[in-house]
């Protein structure tokens, strides 16, 4: 089947939506366990992730360890850390530093780099048809910009400024995974896209157990029994939605959909940890904030509108 045909492009969209709507409770959960360090918050999460893909993956491990070369196992361990370890600790830190809006909304910005590199791919729709999405998209980056920085916020301008920092690290960590996720997933076409992901979650639990020492040397601060139940079960639920049904979903849109509109189908990551985000919080969206949400809803809406009439030039898939 053509990748971005009718039926392929609506599962696509689907499994994106889907997937940004389980990736948006990831902006959340720092500040459900707000007491706990975003190091402390990353191994637990990928801890809980390495044992339930070992749990899943466990059945047809002996036909998936004969694929391994030193190639490919470099191939998970980079994209294991950029992607998920070194993410999300550069995640929590801009949530607890910055807030969820902002955080999500500067990670949304993620399919303006994307969809720039994947234009360079054959058969990609022609960056100059993606220029009306791209100018959305980076117009609610701006506003989200101004509200953050120059906007009276909680906590001090520095510590905002430090929460942003850290965003605009997630952004640069996630972009480099995305891109190399959905080339290697490419490279192995006759794989299984969920079997993929739990390779991936091998890697990153594996990747957690080296740095839970450093968490151990660093103290693990002064929590009662309440505290400690409540961060295994956010960090338990965190792995399984987020990273088991959540990438596996993604995954399946990476294999559908061409990579520049893989890149927009992360806006709805944004707008559903908005959502999540001012629900947690108990307010509405201020009016950057609703001008911001609305401009990348429009960014991803001209994007599928830019991809409908060239579909049968695109590159088929596996």
């Amino acid at each position: 089947m053509t990748k971005g045909s009718g039926g392929t492009m609506l599962a696509g969209i689907a499994c994106g939506v889907g997937a940004g709507a389980l990736w948006g409770l990831v902006f959340v959960a720092p500040e459900v366990v707000r007491g706990f360090t975003p190091l402390q918050q990353a191994v637990g999460r990928y801890l809980a992730y390495g044992a339930l893909s070992l749990i899943l993956v466990a059945p047809r491990w002996r036909m998936l360890a004969a694929r391994m070369t030193p190639r490919l196992l470099w191939a998970l361990a980079w994209l294991a850390l950029a992607g998920n370890l070194f993410y999300y600790v550069l995640l929590v830190s801009a949530v607890q530093m910055g807030g969820v809006a902002m955080t999500s909304l500067v990670v949304g910005f993620l399919p303006v780099a994307v969809t720039i590199i994947g234009s360079r791919e054959a058969g990609a729709v022609p960056l100059r048809q993606l220029a009306p999405s791209l100018l959305l998209c980076v117009a609610g980056a701006l506003c989200i910009g101004w509200q953050a920085v120059v906007m009276p916020g909680p906590g001090p301008v520095a510590t905002r400024l430090l929460g942003f920092a850290c965003a605009v690290g997630a952004l640069i960590s996630w972009t480099a995974f995305a891109i190399g996720n959905n080339h290697w997933l490419r490279r192995q076409g006759d794989m299984p896209a969920q079997d993929w992901n739990l390779l991936i979650g091998l890697a990153t639990g594996c990747q957690a157990l080296l740095f839970l020492p450093v968490v151990l040397w660093l103290g693990l601060g002064r929590h009662d029994a309440a505290a400690w139940t409540q961060f295994a079960t956010v960090s338990v639920a965190v792995a399984l939605l987020a990273s088991i049904v959540g990438n596996a979903l993604w995954n399946r849109a990476s294999r559908l959909l061409p990579l520049t509109m893989v890149g927009q189908m992360i806006l709805f990551e944004t707008a559903f940890a908005l959502i999540y985000g001012f629900a947690w919080e108990g307010r509405w969206p201020t009016g950057l904030e609703s001008a911001a949400f609305l401009l990348v809803v429009l960014s991803v809406v001209t994007c599928i509108a830019a991809h409908r009439r060239p579909v049968a030039q695109l590159v088929t898939t596996a």
